[in-house]
């Protein structure tokens, strides 16, 4: 077991800095626990992985919570996911508090242009390593490629998850019919009484965002076209304040859903804006909670970890894909070129070097070239 105070420090440096969304967060993740820290080895880093992506909810934050669970227990469970998620909602709820005052945000457009490219760079890192170990067959490798090529086409992650596991567990049947197969249907029922202390539009929103965190697979878009169905078309929301809301999420490190604290924020003020953000991220503290023991089970039984490989080799696929869609909105001209080539260089060439000196470089030489 790792003390808890060494995974608390970690999970809020990386909640600090973890700018680019789950693709980048986990990229960090990776850099930290497996290479630099060797909490875990490659390769249950990425079981974890592909349990993460099995369930509804942010990917990131529910891997983070994996890990503080896998290295610290329940303490560790609850302090990682803290760690990770209270920066993101601390520096959203300031330019909440911000645009309500002021009707605007602060002018972030420059440090934004360099963080991209950067970010970039981190992730490619991360891939490597992770698509080295996932791959370990030709029929994974084939898994792999068709996954990324279904991806950069719009399938739904979740379709080609699942479907790429079950597609693996068919063959293993075919090639061994004798082995028998012990299934598991994990289930969570949460139960959570209205108090008389909520108001009637905090007990909405808690609703809301409790339905939201418990079903939606997917990225940050996804989630904000939930809001848009949920908030925008029923009147509790502006579409320019959730405009303004997706901006934020851009803009701050650490989960996109924070972003739900802004728009709390906007709706009911800082109630709104605790209520909702408890809402959005109590699902996965408990998905996480009942999914992590089975992970070591999972791998132990052959034709479940048949399964679980190729969703890895999955989840690396759908990584890679984000990567490239990434790259071509973000890498466009000489200047973004050049900080991207610039961190794939520090990636590569020195490995110990702290995504957060990366990331705050990427910044700088953004803010830098932008007035060029």
């Amino acid at each position: 077991m790792i003390p808890i105070a060494e995974i608390t420090k970690l999970f809020l440096k990386l909640g600090f800095i973890g700018f680019g969304g789950p693709a980048a967060h986990i990229a960090m993740m990776q850099k930290e626990v497996v290479l630099k820290r060797k909490w875990m080895s490659e390769q249950h880093f990425l079981d974890l992985l592909g349990a993460t992506n099995l369930i509804p909810g942010p990917n990131s934050t529910e891997m983070a919570i994996h890990i503080g669970y896998d290295k610290g227990g329940w303490k560790g469970l609850i302090v990682a996911g803290l760690g990770f998620i209270l920066p993101a909602v601390f520096i959203t709820g300031i330019f909440a508090w911000v645009y309500q005052k002021y009707g605007q945000l602060p002018e972030v457009q420059p440090f934004i242009y360099g963080i991209k490219p950067a970010i970039i760079a981190v992730i490619i890192g991360a891939v490597f390593p992770l698509a080295k170990q996932s791959v370990k067959s030709t029929l994974l490798a084939v898994v792999g490629i068709a996954v990324l090529m279904l991806s950069l086409f719009g399938i739904s992650e979740i379709y080609l998850m699942f479907g790429a596991g079950l597609l693996a567990v068919a063959l293993y049947y075919i090639q061994d019919t004798k082995n028998t197969f012990q299934s598991f249907i994990p289930l969570a029922f949460l139960q959570i009484t209205q108090s008389s202390l909520l108001s009637e539009t905090n007990t909405k929103l808690f609703w809301i965002f409790l339905k939201i965190g418990a079903i939606l697979y997917g990225s940050g878009y996804v989630l904000f076209a939930f809001l848009d169905t949920e908030l925008v078309t029923t009147g509790l929301l502006t579409r320019q304040q959730l405009m303004d809301a997706i901006a934020v999420g851009q803009f701050t490190p650490g989960p996109v859903f924070s972003s739900v604290t802004f728009i709390g924020y906007q709706i009911n003020g800082l109630s709104g804006a605790v209520i909702s953000t408890i809402a959005i991220f109590l699902p996965s503290f408990v998905f996480v909670a009942l999914l992590n023991p089975l992970v070591k089970k999972i791998r132990n039984s052959k034709a479940l970890s048949a399964f679980l490989d190729a969703v890895n080799v999955a989840s690396v696929a759908i990584i890679t894909a984000i990567c490239f869609t990434m790259g071509k909105e973000t890498i466009t001209d000489w200047r973004t070129i050049l900080i991207a080539f610039i961190g794939a260089v520090v990636v590569f060439k020195f490995k110990k070097t702290n995504s957060a000196f990366i990331v705050l470089g990427g910044a700088l030489l953004g803010y830098i070239l932008h007035q060029f």
